[in-house]
């Protein structure tokens, strides 16, 4: 039986060697081996330097970010990348400018951890390409409607800011506790305290960081650009190099190319689109059940010719007509670019492959499916989640209101210290409080701007739409943001209100636009909110500073994200409208969420409802509200089945994971994640609590630079692209496994 040791043991890690030997059952003990619970008060955040570094990354990362949203090749601004970059920055001022006279004001001490989270947080808030610009490219590329400059930036600002303030009022739940330990940032919080931290194991923490980066960094020039054989070595591809079904389920080194089953994957940056260092073991085993039905029922449903699934593409995103070729939307519009009835019979319905089709159904058991899981697990701490909602909670918050906000003194309400309440947000209660109605007037005024926005940027989403749009991401925010927590999975919600969109507002694809920007990307804002106030948390960063760092970084970031959405698509507008585009600008995106809209906002009566011919999409989510209920009954009355490993919404999310992209990286990411979370965690615990995360944080940083460099290099950021000349381990007239070419 594996022993249990006390907080106080656990304190110091590297002070216990005893501790170190134990395994960590649970989320709290977790945490408390491999992040510091130490907290210097004396440590400022609120510098010029922190600013200086903070609003120079912004607009770095939102300027990026909207870039790339642009390219023909799609990346991201990476958080682990932003914080190497931040501390390099950071430290080099502490080196080099004097601390005398007027630079102390640019130098006023040694640069600090709270200094470099602040950094991270306002620029990780900066560095994203704000949905509502893709909206506005839409409306201004598609349906020549162009909102004024002021309208555009408020709801930029309006849309951004609606899910801090709703997530923010869902603190007690979402962050809190320990169970919400959000793994995703462990590996941040770890390169913090390696690099934060004095002492001798602070020293061979770094020593192994710059080690495996150096490493990982050097390596990735191999199967990124010159032997991308790599990303997906099939032993299959390469014995049967012309045979179709081997391509579909072997090969998957290119992307929408097949299932990659068995393949073995090179690229770090493929195996760590889900960190598989990070992912809990009970998670990784949903993970692994997911993934066997995926590949059962995608080759069924394929072969099977389900839903007519021969006629087109194994894997495609796209809309077809009957015969396989691609379907053209735009004669289905009429001039005021709403789908035309008369027109759809002209042209016939459209179809999807039957493996998308898989996908969405499997999104909206999962979606459905997480409401009953966490009421059925954690039913108390979703009904907990509601308190702000209460008439008792509205009336203390009214008797203590004071509209001078900013003079609020920060006192916490009274919290009792006891040994469940998380250590790490203990040492959090001598800060001053950034309080709920902060929050809470965030959420006011966000949704005020919006009820003016969609009326002034002739959005034809009516006021009601937008509430419900609202109700809609409130309640997802609670269940799918604790899911996102506990496992360090995101579901997106996209498909699912697309789809109610699509029967609330029939033939109106720009309505389901802005109904989609104010519910899914509602639900998003907050769940990175929640994760950078864990990341705070961890970190011991003064609420009141990550507040303000949240704000400040988004606001600026989607100001940079308008003026350069505006001046991309007023000078490339042809080239956006194109199919092809060109090597340097691409408008794929901006085309599939018009594409998506149009399918959704205009034909979901016709594809979705009952009788017709995908009314399995809709239905599915009626179907996984109960999917969670046996294995909950299995728990209750066989405990010793251990039913509660299994988490059914990854499960049934998991069906669908492999209907896009570059598949042959998922068995390396089961293999490094149980290699990880199991082997290492159970066998070497003392390697696993020193090493595991800041591991992972040097495997994601290393790579993401170099991405970033060969990105501008030969990839065609710049507007140049340099393919590593062609030979046996990089194909580049075909699939780099050396499987057929399908499509």
């Amino acid at each position: 039986m594996i022993s249990q040791v006390s907080w106080d043991d656990k304190a110091d890690p590297e002070s216990h060697g005893k501790a170190n030997d134990v395994v960590p059952n649970n989320e709290r003990e977790l945490v408390a081996h491999v992040i510091s619970e130490d907290d210097d008060p004396s440590l400022n955040p609120w510098t010029f330097r922190s600013f200086f570094i903070g609003f120079g990354l912004s607009a770095f990362g939102s300027a990026l970010a909207e870039i790339y949203y642009f390219k023909p090749q799609t990346l991201t601004v990476s958080l682990m990348f932003l914080a190497i970059i931040s501390y390099i920055i950071g430290t080099a001022m502490d080196s080099f400018i004097p601390r005398r006279g007027i630079f102390r004001w640019l130098n006023p001490h040694p640069f600090n951890k709270k200094e470099n989270a602040f950094v991270i947080i306002m620029a990780s808030a900066a560095s994203n390409a704000a949905l509502a610009t893709e909206v506005l490219a839409v409306q201004r590329l598609y349906y020549d409607v162009n909102p004024n400059p002021a309208t555009s930036v408020f709801l930029l600002f309006s849309s951004q800011l609606l899910g801090y303030g709703i997530g923010g009022l869902m603190r007690s739940v979402l962050l809190y506790p320990s169970k919400m330990f959000y793994p995703n940032v462990l590996p941040l919080v770890s390169m913090f305290d390696a690099l934060f931290r004095d002492g001798t194991a602070a020293q061979r923490k770094i020593q192994v960081f710059w080690t495996v980066f150096s490493v990982i960094f050097v390596w990735e020039l191999f199967p990124e650009w010159i032997f991308p054989l790599l990303t997906g070595f099939s032993i299959f591809c390469l014995a049967l190099p012309d045979n179709p079904a081997v391509s579909r389920l072997f090969g998957g080194s290119n992307g929408n190319e097949g299932l990659g089953v068995l393949s073995i994957c090179f690229d770090w940056q493929y195996i760590s689109a889900l960190n598989p260092f990070i992912v809990p073991l009970k998670a990784l085993l949903s993970v692994l059940f997911g993934y066997i039905l995926c590949i059962a029922v995608f080759m069924a449903v394929f072969y099977g010719n389900v839903w007519k699934a021969r006629n087109f593409p194994f894997l495609s995103q796209v809309l077809f007509y009957e015969n396989g070729t691609l379907y053209d939307q735009s004669l289905i519009m009429d001039a005021d670019y709403q789908v035309d009835s008369e027109l759809v019979a002209e042209q016939g319905l459209p179809y999807y492959a039957s493996t998308w089709v898989v996908y969405l159904i499997a999104t909206n058991l999962a979606l459905a499916a997480t409401i009953t899981h966490l009421l059925l697990w954690n039913y108390d701490d979703m009904c907990a989640a509601w308190t702000w909602l209460s008439p008792a909670s509205f009336w203390r918050t009214w008797q203590g209101f004071d509209w001078r906000f900013w003079k609020y003194n920060g006192r916490h309400e009274e919290v009792k210290i006891t040994d469940d309440l998380d250590p790490h947000y203990a040492q959090m209660l001598k800060y001053p409080d950034a309080p709920n109605s902060w929050y809470g007037l965030t959420a006011v005024l966000s949704l005020i701007v919006a009820l003016v926005v969609i009326y002034k940027s002739d959005s034809t989403l009516p006021w009601w739409g937008l509430v419900v749009a609202l109700l809609l991401a409130t309640v997802f925010i609670l269940f799918i943001v604790a899911l996102y927590a506990m496992t360090g999975i995101p579901l997106s919600i996209q498909t699912f209100v697309q789809m109610v969109a699509g029967y609330l507002h029939r033939g109106k694809p720009m309505a389901n636009m802005y109904f989609v920007l104010y519910s899914y990307n509602t639900m998003n804002q907050a769940q990175l909110l929640l994760r950078d106030l864990k990341v705070a948390q961890y970190v011991k960063l003064p609420p009141r500073a990550a507040f303000a760092a949240q704000v400040i970084g988004t606001l600026f970031g989607a100001a940079v994200n308008f003026v350069l959405m505006n001046s991309i698509v007023s000078n490339r507008s042809d080239i956006l409208l194109s199919v092809q585009g060109s090597n340097v600008w691409s408008g794929q995106q901006v085309q599939q969420y018009n594409s998506q809209a149009i399918a959704w906002g205009g034909l979901s009566n016709e594809l979705f409802s009952i009788g017709s011919r995908y009314h399995w999409v809709p239905l599915s989510y009626v179907i996984g509200l109960f999917v969670p209920i046996p294995f909950w009954l299995v728990h209750r009355y066989w405990p010793k089945l251990r039913t509660d490993f299994i988490y059914t919404p990854l499960i049934c999310g998991f069906i669908g994971t492999l209907a896009v992209g570059i598949n042959a990286s998922a068995l390396s990411f089961l293999i490094v994640g149980f290699t990880s979370q199991w082997w290492l965690r159970t066998r070497c615990p003392r390697w696993f609590q020193k090493y595991n995360y800041i591991v992972a944080a040097a495997l994601d940083g290393g790579t993401q630079v170099m991405v970033f460099i060969l990105s501008f290099a030969v990839f065609g950021a710049a507007g140049h692209t340099h393919l590593f000349p062609s030979w046996w381990g990089a194909n580049q007239v075909g699939n780099y496994d050396h499987c057929v070419l399908l499509q």
